[in-house]
Order: structure tokens, then sequence, then C-alpha cells
């Protein structure tokens, strides 16, 4: 063992002359030849490289992260003061000019009719005061009261132009309401590849309104007039119709969706322009169905239960 360890010692050492440093190549017979490296035939490399798709996507996502978060962020209360009162440019859509445009007249139309509500939410404090704990508290506050206030204003508006309450909490309240959660379906729709979002949202909103909307209020407002000894009564007027009408026509939505995942078109939103457009006006009939019976049956046009 010793003697075969010494002569591979040997046979990879380097040979050291006047001129530098060379190099021992061994063969099979544990003969040495030394010599200089030197250049072979082909003397020029070419390196290709591929683009990842699967890495790019994570960067861009990424990338949209940061960019949110230094949008959304912001350092004090002031800069959000200031860029409430501030009239900025609207979006430019070419994206390789640096200089910032000049706001136009729609600008200025637009910030004098939002300036109340950006300067009211300017009052939430900033995401990085407790964690984003203080914004997200705040916030939750200002939207129970806008709540209360838009319920308060759809009543009034009701008996100014005599709507019953029914009606206008299917119409006006609950579009109000509504629209948020649609622009949130649009650019889930819109940046996740499968729009899993899209759908989510629609449904966990919808579960939110019902299951807390009503179990947390009627839940208050059950234990506070049991704590005065009197018993929590609300009129059920024309909640089961409306219900059953709402869940029929989900029932209907759920199967135009369903049927949606057929070969030609291939998923429940997108898809070729025929099936697509010709789905939109399906739902949008479904809504205009919904409110056109809730209607007539709160003005006894048709029975109820």
């Amino acid at each position: 063992m010793q003697r075969g360890g010494k002569m591979k010692m040997e046979m990879n050492r380097q040979v050291q002359s006047e001129t530098g440093e060379r190099w021992v190549v061994c063969t099979k017979t544990g003969e040495e030849i030394a010599g200089s490296p030197s250049l072979g035939e082909h003397r020029k490399m070419e390196v290709i490289i591929e683009e990842s798709y699967e890495f790019k996507s994570t960067v861009d996502k990424l990338i949209k992260k940061a960019n949110l978060a230094l949008v959304v962020g912001s350092s004090s209360w002031r800069e959000q003061f200031v860029s409430a009162v501030t009239v900025s440019a609207g979006d430019d859509d070419d994206e390789e000019s640096s200089e910032e445009g000049l706001p136009s007249c729609c600008d200025y139309i637009m910030h004098f009719l939002t300036v109340f509500w950006k300067v009211l939410f300017a009052f939430v404090p900033p995401t990085e005061y407790w964690g984003g704990w203080a914004c997200f508290l705040v916030s939750i506050c200002i939207i129970g009261i806008l709540t209360a206030v838009t319920g308060d204003l759809a009543a009034h508006f009701g008996c100014t132009v005599g709507l019953k309450d029914s009606v206008t909490a299917v119409v006006f309240v609950a579009l109000g309401t509504s629209v948020p959660d649609t622009f949130a379906s649009k650019v889930a729709a819109v940046q996740d590849p499968h729009a899993d979002a899209s759908i989510g949202n629609v449904t966990g909103s919808n579960a939110v309104n019902v299951f807390l909307g009503l179990g947390v209020a009627w839940s208050i407002a059950a234990i506070f007039w049991a704590g005065q000894g009197k018993t929590f009564h609300v009129a059920p007027g024309s909640l089961a119709f409306s219900v059953t009408l709402f869940t029929g026509l989900s029932v209907v939505c759920l199967c135009v969706l369903l049927y949606r995942r057929r070969p030609p078109v291939g998923g429940e939103l997108g898809g070729p322009r025929v099936p697509k457009i010709l789905t939109s006006l399906v739902f949008v009939g479904l809504w205009l169905v919904y409110i056109l019976l809730a209607s007539l049956e709160a003005y006894c046009h048709i029975p109820g239960f």
C-alpha cells in the first residue's frame, strides 16, 4: 500500500523547470509525459443562454409586489395629505417617456370630484405604524361608518323617490357595495393565470356578507335587547322570496360556468369572443331578472311567500 501510494503521488506530481510550471500527463503504463498547456484545434467556445419562463414569472411577481409596496406604503401622514390635495396626471401609456406629464382637464375634474374622499382616506394611518395594524383597524372602522351612512342615504333616497326599502337595497345598496368586489375580481382574472382568485372573491365576499353581515349584527342586537329584558324580532318581509330567487339564479349561473368547461371553450372565464360575450350577456340578464322579480314582488304584482 505504501509503495502504490508513493507511485501514484509520483505519477501526479508537477515538474518544475526554469521556464515555469509544466503539466504532467500520466499514461496507462505509468509513464510521465511532461509538457506545457497549449491551445487545441478548436480555440472558440459558443455559450447559449436560454430564458427560464418559470424563473421569469417568479421575478415578475416579486417586482410587482415590491412596486405595490412602494405605492401603498407611505412614511408619514403629511405625505398622504399632500398626495390627496395634489392633482396628479393620469397613467401615461408611453413607458419610454421619463418625464412626468402635466395633468389634463379630465384629471382636474376627477380630482375635484374625489378630493373629499381622498382627504378622508388620508386620515388612515400609514402602513408603517404598528406593523400595519393601525391602518387595518382604522380602515375597518371607516368602512363600517361609511356603510351605515350609505344605508341611511339609500333609505332617504328611496323615501324621496317613492321606492321601498327592499327595492332600494337590491338595486342601489347592493350595487354600491359590490362594485369594489367586481373590480377586484377583474384584476384577479387578468393577473392570475388560472383566475381562481376571481371566482373565490365572489363566493367569499357573499359568504362574508351573509354569515358575518347578518350573524354578527343580529347577534349583537339579540344580546342588547336580551339585556333590556325584551325579545329581538325582525319581520321577514320579502326575505324568503329574495333568497329563494337568488338561490335559483345562482344555480343557473353555476350551470353556465360548468358548461363552459367543455373543450370548445376550455374555461369558466375568457375564451373565444362569441362564448365570452354570450356568457356576459347571460349573467347581466340574470341580474336584471333578479331586480325585476324582486321589485314586482315587493309591490305585490306577483305573489310572494
